[in-house]
């Protein structure tokens, strides 16, 4: 079994690739445009912004933004997912470069976080991937960002977060918020990995994905394979991307219910259920056919 068919993407990748009219705001590093599964990429920028391609491909934060951005949008021709190529990309990258030549993942602060997220907001996305980590937490920040999130309801957009490689048990204001959709990185038996945070709230409203020994896009033309939650939550965004691109008169709540109940009945536990993205379309469907 590989990675899709461990959470039945196989079929819905079958069945479409996507539409430009679902927009996928990516908030994490920069990414390598000039890679060539990219020649296709559909982009959408925000006025004013800043740059979202790489001027320091040797750094983290191109590396990271390059590989998510080729789970979700890469041609499907290379060594990546490509789950929804057709789709359209926001990028809003959010880490420095500069301060991530050779270093860990990096990350950011909730404030930095909000701003993003509202900037994606306002450039009409429908589904927020955040694969990042949350630095310098105060109580003002904290509000800023559950107000942000707060935001993304109102407007009717999705937040898919990874839920944090610190292995411990615990929850952080992302993955807290009920609209928020946290992910739990497994391995091809569906067993959450050493690193994934895990909680009762990330129990109660995430889903797991694979993440562990992911292949997708290196910034030096060879294809790279990495572990973790943040290579897992793009899983379920592409998921999410496809599932509305096929019904797209769905809304906001009713694509996020039908990927997250899918495996209904939930039992109490800090392990949240596989994403299963074919029962998520055999949900909409049926709601379709009774509309």
């Amino acid at each position: 079994m590989n990675h899709m068919d461990l959470v039945r993407l196989t079929p819905l990748m079958e069945l479409t690739r996507g539409t430009p009219e679902i927009v996928v705001g990516l908030i994490d590093g920069p990414v390598m445009l000039q890679h060539p599964a990219f020649s296709d990429i559909r982009m959408r920028e925000y006025p004013g912004g800043m740059p979202v391609g790489c001027s320091q491909v040797a750094s983290t934060a191109c590396m990271h933004g390059t590989f998510v951005a080729g789970i979700l949008g890469a041609n499907r021709d290379y060594h990546a997912p490509s789950i929804c190529p057709d789709c359209t990309l926001f990028i809003r990258p959010i880490f420095s470069e500069s301060s991530s030549v050779g270093g860990q993942v990096p990350s950011a602060t909730p404030r930095e976080l909000a701003a993003a997220l509202i900037e994606c907001i306002e450039a009409g996305v429908s589904v927020v991937n955040m694969s990042l980590g949350l630095a310098e937490l105060s109580d003002k920040s904290e509000r800023e960002l559950e107000e942000a999130l707060n935001y993304a309801v109102r407007r009717g957009v999705i937040v898919v977060a990874a839920a944090g490689n610190q292995g411990t048990f615990g929850s952080s204001v992302i993955t807290r918020h009920p609209w928020v959709i946290p992910v739990v990185a497994c391995n091809l038996n569906g067993r959450p990995t050493n690193e994934s945070n895990l909680s009762n709230t990330i129990g109660k409203h995430g889903l797991s994905a694979p993440g562990e020994r992911i292949t997708s896009l290196g910034v030096y033309g060879e294809p790279l394979t990495l572990s973790g939650t943040s290579v897992a939550a793009p899983f379920v965004t592409g998921a999410i991307a496809l599932l509305w691109s096929k019904f797209l008169e769905a809304t906001a709540a009713e694509v996020k219910l039908a990927v997250t109940q899918a495996n209904t009945p939930r039992r109490i536990t800090p392990t949240p259920p596989l994403l299963d993205a074919w029962a998520g379309h055999q949900i909409l469907l049926n709601a379709q056919a009774n509309r």
